[in-house]
């Protein structure tokens, strides 16, 4: 106020407009102008030279969700300029001007003509401007202002996450936390209570219950067993206006699931289990199962089960199925009817995983009590050994017993046994077993150098019942004898020159014993007694295995002797000891002075030493297929056709000569009718050939039917030559020369004269100009000239 009152001491004055909307009850100030005026005299000239204004615009608030007929009067704009004669134009710009407000251009009402939402848009920023109506100029300066939506409670609470799932521990403290709901609310939070949502809980009573401000759900209920029941569908409400009457509401629903706690302990429903077994069941196979039963579930009720007494203790196991949570008992030893017929098992079956919190409901542990019986058998015979090993040596007379086996009976009734071998573990039939003592004797000679080691089956079977059959490997190692002499461990045959020193190495032997004596092999070399005063060459055993050829004088001549043959006495060291006697052959040769080999007596012509074998052969083989190609192509000129000459005395037939240049297809291997020679009337007779049809036509029309007697090759050609005799026009030999067909396709067809029964002067040849490029000389040749000829 004392504002104000300066400003009019100095000779300001406001007009304040105050609008009451009543539509909507909103106040609201529509315009704030302020002018400057000194005295009256100043009036006039202030509006022709000052024309600035300064608007200041209050906030103009409308509700939303109109929903009358007529437009939504927001509010008014008002210059102090406007004298109410219409020269001021208002003018509106800004978010929704035009579309979703209008101003009335003279009075400067602004309306809603569109539905306003809160929720879609808050507030529209907007700016009006006062022009002169006959200038177009502005007369205020363009001010902003807000048009805010006012809002009203049309949304309702929404849970934009549900429904719910959760779950919570069976057993649970009343209180338990469990989860929160959150709905939401599209309203204005900051007006009223159109936004403050209070929850609620519709259904789910006596069990849960939710706190009304933060929606948080919790146990209501103790003592709630998942066994029992494990699902809950509860219903949860959230309603704005503070959960007062006439607000709006909205509902989701959470499934709540118990999950399983170990509660229950396991308990065996029957103490007493009675199984049986037969005495043949094999290590880990099953006898039977026990269970206990457990109202929980997964972890909770799984189950270990123990053996914890009975005299079955040693013979027998319980393992743990993880699937189905049962206790399978095993054998865990060979059971033997004869030695026990029964045994008694106390198995225990427990939780493993316990809370410690439910200890009073226990013990989480349950026994039962398991009786076994051993039913009997026929088993097969056993043998007193699990496993023979026999040694023998080897070339052992046929018949020698090597080994005695014995089985007998398990069974009470003691059958009688008769032994085998089986012939698939002794295919070379060394051996042999009598059929009731078991003795294991050889039916071969052995020798360890071929078969140094036997592995054979020996069956026993009873004899009151074949099908029980009982088995031993019996392993026989052949203990070697020393009856290999040694050998040479190849063919030796080397070479020497003319010029050799005396004492110079020639070769180098070796010899192999088959035999594998204890102490290892030795062999011994010398030379043969009759070579053993050689003068030419001498031995030198060397202690390990081989032996030195050297030379005993020097100078050799391969013209006296060009081949030495060396017999050497090889022996071993076995008892008793054996030997052979192997031979050396040393070939005397020429050489050059580096000691080279040039020629030998035994290839007298030898070849370059860069010239292998090999390469010879290859020569040779292309001399052989160059010679025979060279025969080939004689034979072949020799054979050659000579060329054709026409006798003239042998002119003196009838010929067919063809010309089909252009290629007839299957026309051309069918050119020549061949029946046409054996009967004549066959081309008068059926469907008549295409290509034959000219020739075949032009003989057959002028022979006499008289002629034509018999059906064979003379008659026909008789008759020709009737025709030929009678046809002036014809030439003065035999000769039928048939220009016939162009090829298959041909737009011309056939060209042969013989199908024309018209002469020249008869024939008109216009069509030829239709037949294109290819036939245009023939065109010009023709059918011009008849044209011209006509003209």
């Amino acid at each position: 106020m004392r504002h104000m009152k300066n400003l009019h001491k100095q000779g300001f004055y406001i007009y304040y407009m105050v609008l009451l909307d009543l539509t909507n009850g909103v106040w609201g100030f529509s315009s704030q102008f302020i002018r400057e005026q000194d005295d009256r005299s100043e009036t006039k000239q202030f509006l022709h030279n000052r024309l600035k204004r300064s608007w200041v615009w209050n906030q103009f608030f409308v509700l939303e969700e109109y929903t009358g007929t007529d437009p939504l009067y927001v509010g008014k704009l008002h210059s102090d300029m406007d004298e109410g004669d219409g020269s001021i134009k208002y003018i509106l710009s800004g978010d929704g001007a035009g579309t979703t407000f209008t101003i009335d251009d003279t009075t400067g009402d602004i309306h809603a003509i569109q539905r306003l939402d809160r929720e879609e848009r808050s507030q529209y920023t907007l700016r009006a401007q006062a022009l002169d109506r006959r200038t177009n100029r502005p007369m205020e300066p363009e001010s902003e202002f807000i048009i805010k939506i006012q809002d009203i409670n049309d949304n309702e609470p929404k849970f934009l996450d549900g429904p719910y799932t959760t779950s919570v521990p069976e057993m649970s403290p009343v209180g338990t936390s469990i989860i929160q709901v959150s709905a939401t609310d599209a309203d204005d939070p900051t007006y009223g209570s159109s936004a403050r949502v209070m929850y609620s809980i519709l259904q789910g009573q006596p069990y849960f219950s939710v706190d009304s401000k933060t929606g948080i759900i919790r146990t209501a209920l103790t003592n709630m067993d998942r066994e029992a029941r494990d699902y809950y569908e509860v219903i949860i409400q959230a309603k704005d206006m503070g959960g007062q009457l006439g607000g709006l509401a909205g509902t989701t629903t959470v499934n709540i699931t118990l999950s399983d706690v170990n509660d229950n302990p396991p308990r065996f429903p029957q103490k007493h289990y009675q199984m049986n077994v037969l005495e043949l069941s094999p290590v880990n196979s099953t006898v039977g199962r026990v269970l206990a039963m457990d109202l929980d579930e997964g972890v909770n009720a799984e189950m270990k089960y123990t053996i914890i007494d009975g005299d079955g203790i040693d013979m027998f196991d319980v393992t743990t199925d993880p699937t189905y949570q049962v206790g399978v008992i095993t054998v865990k030893k060979p059971l033997d009817f004869e030695s026990k017929k029964s045994y008694t098992l106390k198995i225990e079956g427990s939780n493993p995983h316990i809370e410690v919190r439910f200890f009073n409901l226990g013990p989480f542990r349950d026994t039962t009590t398991v009786h076994i019986s051993v039913e009997d058998a026929d088993e097969p015979p056993v043998f007193e050994s699990s496993y023979y090993f026999v040694e023998v040596s080897e070339n052992v007379d046929i018949g020698t017993t090597i080994q005695i086996v014995s089985a007998k009976d398990p069974d009470a009734t003691n059958n009688s046994v008769r032994y085998s071998i089986d012939r698939d573990s002794d295919p070379g039939r060394y051996f042999y077993v009598d059929i009731t003592t078991g003795a294991l004797m050889t039916a071969r000679p052995l020798d360890r150098e071929d078969v140094s080691w036997h592995n054979i089956t020996i069956l026993a079977m009873e004899m009151n019942n074949p099908a029980q059959i009982g088995s031993v490997p019996v392993a026989i190692k052949i203990l070697d004898v020393n009856d290999n002499a040694p050998v040479f461990t190849k063919f030796y045959e080397t070479f020497m020159c003319e010029n050799a020193k005396a004492g110079q190495l020639i070769q180098t032997v070796s010899a192999i014993d088959q035999d594998d004596p204890p102490e290892g092999h030795h062999i011994y070399y010398s030379l043969a007694p009759e070579a053993a005063n050689n003068p030419n060459f001498t031995l030198r055993d060397n202690q390990d295995n081989t032996a030195w050829i050297l030379t005993r004088k020097s100078g050799f001549k391969q013209a006296d002797q060009s081949t030495f043959y060396i017999p050497i006495l090889v022996a071993d060291n076995g008892q008793p000891m054996l030997s052979s006697t192997g031979t050396l052959t040393i070939q005397v040769c020429s050489c050059d002075q580096d000691g080279d080999i040039m020629s030998c007596s035994a290839e007298p012509y030898t070849l370059p030493i860069s010239l292998s074998r090999g390469a010879l052969i290859a020569i040779l083989a292309c001399i052989f297929v160059l010679l025979v190609l060279v025969l080939l192509i004689l034979s072949m000129r020799r054979h050659r056709k000579q060329p054709y000459t026409i006798d003239e005395e042998d002119n003196v037939h009838e010929n067919i000569v063809r010309y089909d240049d252009e290629g007839g297809g299957e026309e051309d291997t069918e050119a020549f009718d061949i029946s046409a020679l054996w009967n004549s009337r066959e081309v008068h007779v059926g469907k008549s050939r295409q290509d034959m049809q000219p020739e075949i036509e032009s003989l057959s029309r002028y022979v006499p039917q008289s002629c034509m007697m018999d059906n064979n090759v003379h008659n026909y050609m008789l008759a020709k030559l009737f025709e030929a005799d009678t046809d002036v026009c014809a030439p003065p030999f035999d000769s039928l020369q048939t220009y016939m067909f162009e090829g298959e396709g041909s737009v011309a067809q056939s060209l042969s004269s013989l199908q024309s029964f018209s002469t020249d002067s008869d024939q008109n040849y216009d069509y030829l100009t239709d037949w294109g490029p290819r036939f245009k000389k023939l065109a010009e040749m023709y059918g011009t000239k008849e044209s011209n000829a006509s003209l």
